[in-house]
């Protein structure tokens, strides 16, 4: 029995992780490389391990660092089975689409500027394959992967369906339990419920995106949220926010509307700019059991994502009128680190402005538009132009949807508290500075950690 490493190894995209049983193949994951378009369509390109090797996959989420890759491993002659929560089915048939249609329009642009033939990763079909081939499965219940591997899901508090998984791995008379954490949610975020720490673990990978520093508490971050909503309104600018549409814009609109009910933003208007957003969002709606009934919106009010302020755009024409109006107002667009879709239209035309804010509410890898905004770099590269970066910068990390180190610490030790034998744990999906930081702080705590490069491999 072994874990071979493959993607989000001191890096925080393409998820990958391979776990060999019995002479069966289970991927872990099978995400999309995100940064530099070059490096990460090099990374894209080239699968784990052949095809025909692997025998099942056993998927976390729906972001597409995690799940992004899935169309192009079935275009490649996959075949098998994938394994995901209800939720997170539901949601891939819309992002995995969303993903297809960007593969293909890359592919265009590369043919148009290089003038010769460039294959998309995948198209639409494929991501349609993949839904064929995934099955949804409820939380906290034992599923066969392959023989000699079962698994159950676990609520990981991130996103809608987002799971940490529990793999009973048996050869002979010996089982080992591997956890893999998925990303790791934060207790009290809005709308879901909070992470369910696994049981029993032998081995742990765990992801390390914030292992080096704490977030604001998820009460302050909403206060700034209408801190800058007021401050911007009084400017007469705008809120430009580039957000993941799955998670973090259901998150926004959630507190927008629980900051207008208190009369504490003025009345502007909210517009969804993301026919992936709008989309998903009709997702959540659908799937009110992972909601977190403790929470007073989610007891009191029966649309949550639907209120006078909150405009949903899914025509181009609407989306390009925003950029022609005046006045106060919130325009929240994927992507979330800014590196393609409808917000780079609207942050072409904001930057420039010093009324205007661009407010960052997640993780921002490294090479990536975000990232740029968030180092507040003085011209932004957009759609080939430089654009001077006169707005306002504000960046709220109390909205990440993943566990701080502090949180990450918590969750460890509470799998720790039910697993006696817990012997490794191996820290994936972030980046290096993040990962020596958790790595030297849980060593100190009595933990055996390591921290697998690329390739890397690890005996169960």
């Amino acid at each position: 029995m072994k874990l071979t490493f493959s993607g989000a190894a001191r890096e925080v995209t393409g998820s990958c992780h391979i776990l060999e049983v019995g002479g069966r193949t289970v991927l872990l994951d099978c995400g999309l490389f995100q940064g530099r378009r070059a490096e990460s369509r090099r990374k894209n390109e080239v699968l784990p391990l052949p095809v025909e090797s692997i025998d099942a996959v056993v998927l976390s989420h729906a972001h597409i660092d995690h799940a992004g890759r899935l169309p192009f491993l079935v275009r490649s002659g996959y075949s098998g089975s994938i394994h995901a929560t209800a939720a997170t089915r539901d949601l891939c048939a819309i992002m995995l689409a969303d993903s297809a249609r960007i593969q293909v329009k890359d592919a265009e642009f590369l043919e148009r500027r290089h003038k010769q033939h460039a294959e998309p990763l995948y198209e639409p079909d494929d991501a349609t394959q993949v839904l064929k081939q995934m099955i949804g499965l409820p939380y906290d219940r034992w599923f066969d992967v392959v023989p000699g591997v079962r698994a159950s899901f676990v609520d990981a508090g991130h996103i809608l369906g987002s799971a940490s998984v529990m793999l009973d791995c048996t050869e002979g008379d010996r089982t080992v339990r591997v956890v893999f954490s998925g990303d790791v949610g934060r207790k009290d975020l809005a709308i879901i419920r909070d992470p369910h720490p696994p049981i029993g673990a032998d081995v742990v990978i765990m992801e390390s995106t914030y292992g080096n520093r704490d977030h604001l508490p998820l009460a302050d971050a909403r206060a700034a949220l209408g801190t800058v909503v007021r401050d911007t309104a009084a400017r007469g600018g705008r809120v430009i926010i580039p957000a993941f549409a799955v998670g973090r814009v259901q998150e926004l609109i959630y507190d927008l509307h629980s900051l207008t009910r208190a009369n504490e933003i003025p009345r502007v208007p909210i517009y969804i700019d993301s026919p992936l957003a709008t989309s998903a969002t009709e997702v959540f709606e659908r799937h009110p059991e992972c909601f977190d009934r403790t929470e007073d919106l989610v007891r009191t009010v029966e649309k949550l994502f639907q209120f006078d302020l909150v405009h949903y755009t899914r025509d181009v024409q609407e989306s390009k009128a925003l950029n022609q109006m005046h006045g106060p107002m919130i325009i929240i667009s994927p992507s979330g680190m800014a590196e393609s879709g409808r917000v780079l239209h609207h942050l072409s035309h904001a930057a420039g402005d010093q009324r205007n804010t661009i407010l960052v509410v997640g993780f921002m890898a490294e090479h990536t538009l975000g990232r740029r905004i968030v180092e507040r770099r003085p011209n932004l590269r957009i759609f080939g132009s430089d654009v001077p970066l006169n707005a306002h910068v504000e960046v709220l990390d109390g909205y990440s949807a993943h566990a701080d180190r502090g949180e990450l610490t918590a969750w460890l030790d509470q799998v720790k508290a039910t697993s006696p034998t817990l012997s490794k744990v191996m820290l994936v999906h972030g980046e290096p500075p993040a990962q020596e930081s958790l790595r030297a702080s849980l060593t100190a705590r009595g933990f055996t950690v390591t921290v697998p490069a690329p390739g890397d491999q690890c005996a169960l």
